[in-house]
């Protein structure tokens, strides 16, 4: 009974470090998705694919975050030396931004075409395309990295 606890509590802790770290990356998302075309105005369909800086710069935002919050409230120290975590934490943290990427390509180019306006608040198809990305690749990370890294 004890373990399944401790399991259940693990997982709440995981989605509230993944939720704070998705705040983050969706935060920086937005902040850089607004400026960054500014600066470089192929940002928003750079040869068919949108916003990669933005989405570059903002996943390695949330990816730093939930290493620390991981490491912080999660899950406890592995088998692995602190830099060979990080290390594995980091390459997981990659393929998981290519995904996170190709993911947010397809719900912006073939799903999300309107806004969605909830009378309080309008979602822009980037923002909901960021947003169904992170929760997709969040279910994948939280297995691989409970038993790859902290295990």
């Amino acid at each position: 009974m004890k373990k399944l606890l401790l399991k259940q509590k693990q997982v709440l802790f995981f989605v509230i470090a993944g939720g704070l770290s998705a705040v983050l990356e969706i935060g920086f998302f937005k902040l850089f998705s607004v400026y960054i075309p500014k600066i470089f105005s192929g940002e928003p369909d750079f040869h068919g694919i949108h916003f990669p800086l933005s989405n570059i710069f903002s996943t390695s935002c949330g990816i730093i975050s939930n290493y620390f919050f991981s490491i912080w409230f999660v899950f406890e120290r592995g088998k692995h030396s602190k830099k060979r975590e990080f290390t594995y934490f980091i390459g997981i943290s990659i393929v998981s931004t290519v995904m996170s990427l190709t993911f947010f390509q397809v719900f912006f180019n073939g799903v999300f075409k309107d806004n969605l306006d909830l009378g309080f608040f309008v979602f822009s198809p980037e923002m909901m395309s960021k947003i169904s990305a992170i929760v997709l690749v969040s279910i994948l990370n939280y297995s691989v990295k409970k038993r790859w890294i902290f295990n």
